[in-house]
């Protein structure tokens, strides 16, 4: 479906737009357009790539003509431009609010005027049951795109969206952090042990979005069924594959974090389709009839369950291990290390 078409990825100098380009370049793929404000991160990618099916287009979501200057004769959007940090949208909750709720409406009005065809969102397990402004900006952003595909004929732009846990190993995230601390001798800084987190890596989140665009409905929301782990696990599971005697310090639950995170809540979980390795949950078509939210409820959601990093599948330490020497980052640190 991607033959000599045109992708534009926004936010696309981050590790998912990277883990794309390794995806699509060797692909009958026509261009692959990269949308960002990060003019070094852009330069960086131009030098390393050296592949003239890469544009670089220099741009803010949240400045909607910048995005429709990039947009014409495009044909598919992953629109993964985000502020994902969960601490800086704490300190900064409407800078949040402009780039992950603003900028996607910005993205999506830009797509559907322009006649793009498939548009797919990508989200977070923290915007399910949000406690944070990171997740409530996210859970925003779904309701936005959900919202918009419906007022546009999927023929024309279907709009959809991708939920994913912990991507191993991205930017910002924890196991470079552990192996950083494993490499100067510092301690692990473990916030709580028995807290549970999602494991995929970015070749998965990959995956995802190229299986909602060959499957998804507007407004549906795509989510891979993942396997968890306690951090106390990932963090003892790499000191093993370095060889390394560092101690554990735990430091407490960090302010906005969970001790669990949730792929679907359990309203989803109820009308979610099982498509084997995904849950497909369909957008809530219901209009505007209070009735519908006030007088008539249902049995069955009383006795859902929402779908957490709690029960799910748990990886044993080795599996977990398995699973970290699957990441190319985990395999080039540990080369050269001294076992």
């Amino acid at each position: 479906m991607f033959r000599d078409k045109v992708l534009m990825i926004t936010g696309g100098t981050g590790s998912f737009g990277n883990a794309v380009l390794k995806r699509f370049l060797n692909t009958d793929i026509r261009e692959i357009r990269i949308f960002s404000r990060d003019e070094k991160k852009q330069d960086d990618m131009r030098k390393h790539y050296k592949n003239d099916k890469i544009k670089f287009y220099i741009g803010d979501i949240r400045d909607l003509q910048s995005i429709k200057s990039a947009i014409s004769g495009v044909d598919f959007i992953f629109q993964a431009a985000a502020l994902k940090q969960v601490p800086s949208c704490e300190f900064f909750p409407m800078e949040a609010v402009k780039t992950n709720v603003i900028g996607t409406d910005n993205v999506l009005t830009a797509a559907i005027e322009s006649g793009v065809k498939k548009v797919i969102c990508l989200s977070t397990d923290k915007a399910a049951y949000p406690i944070n402004a990171m997740g409530i900006s996210k859970a925003m952003m779904e309701r936005v795109f959900v919202a918009k595909s419906k007022t546009v004929d999927p023929e024309r732009t279907l709009i959809c969206g991708t939920r994913y846990g912990n991507v191993m190993a991205s930017r910002g995230s924890v196991i470079p952090l552990f192996i950083d601390q494993i490499k100067s001798g510092q301690s692990l800084t473990v916030t709580d042990p028995n807290m549970t987190r999602f494991l995929m890596s970015l070749e998965e989140a990959v995956e995802l979005v190229i299986f909602a665009f060959e499957n998804s409905k507007a407004g549906d929301i795509m989510v891979q069924k993942s396997p968890a782990s306690t951090i106390g696990d990932l963090a003892q599971a790499l000191k093993e594959l370095f060889k390394a005697d560092n101690d554990i310090q735990v430091i407490g639950t960090r302010h906005g974090e969970k001790t669990s995170e949730t792929l679907l809540t359990r309203e989803e979980h109820l009308v979610a389709e099982d498509l084997g390795n995904y849950f497909r949950v369909p957008a809530d078509t219901r209009d505007l009839n209070y009735d519908k939210y006030f007088i008539k409820g249902s049995q069955k959601l009383t006795n859902a369950q929402e779908y957490t990093s709690d029960n799910t599948e748990r990886l044993n330490m080795e599996k977990v291990k398995e699973k970290l020497l699957t990441l190319e980052y985990v395999r080039n640190e540990l080369k050269g290390w001294d076992l």
